[in-house]
C-alpha cells in the first residue's frame, strides 16, 4: 500500500496578480488596436467610479495581507501557511485578496474605459479558479483537514 505524502504547498508557479494584469493589458490592447468599446460617453464617471473602485479593491488585498501577516502565515500562494486564517477580511469570503483584486479590475477597466478589459474578466476568473484557486483549496483540504472543511462550510469563495 503506497503512503500518501502530505501536499507541501500548493504550488502556484506564478503570482496570481499577473491573471488580473494580463487581463486588463489584453484587453486594453484590443481597445487601442483593434476595436474601441468606450463604456461611458460621460468621462466624469468613468474618473471618480474607476478610481473609487480601484482604491476600494486594493484596500481589501491590503486588509487580507495584513491579516495573513498578523496570523504570521504565507501569504505568496507557493509556500506552505502554518496556519488556517479565518478572521478579518476570511469572516466574510475565503478569498478576499482575489475579490479585492476583481473589484481593482473592474476599477481599473471603467477608469481606462476599457470595454474589452471587462470582456477579459470572466476568462481570467476561470483561469485564477483553475490555476490557483483549486490548488489552494486541495493544499488546505490537506493541510487542515476537517478545520478547513468546517471553514468552508461556513464562508463561501466570493462574497
Amino acid at each position: 500500500m503506497a503512503v500518501r505524502l502530505p501536499i507541501p504547498s500548493p504550488g502556484v508557479r506564478f503570482p496570481p496578480p499577473v491573471l488580473f494584469l494580463a487581463g486588463l493589458a489584453i484587453g486594453w490592447a484590443l481597445d487601442r488596436r483593434w476595436h474601441a468599446l468606450p463604456l461611458s460617453s460621460r468621462a466624469g464617471v468613468n474618473g471618480y467610479a474607476g478610481p473609487l473602485l480601484v482604491m476600494a479593491g486594493l484596500a481589501l488585498v491590503a486588509w487580507g495581507m495584513l491579516t495573513f501577516r498578523a496570523a504570521r502565515t504565507a501569504i505568496v500562494p507557493n509556500h506552505a501557511a502554518s496556519t488556517l486564517v479565518a478572521s478579518g477580511p476570511y469572516r466574510f469570503t475565503r478569498n478576499p485578496m482575489y475579490t479585492g483584486l476583481t473589484i481593482a479590475y473592474v476599477g481599473a477597466a471603467i477608469w481606462l474605459d476599457s470595454g474589452w478589459s471587462l470582456i477579459m474578466l470572466p476568462l481570467v476568473l476561470v483561469l485564477l479558479v483553475r490555476l490557483v484557486i483549486r490548488r489552494e483549496e486541495a493544499y488546505l483540504d490537506d493541510a487542515f483537514g476537517r478545520e478547513y472543511a468546517s471553514y468552508r462550510s461556513r464562508v463561501g469563495r466570493w462574497f
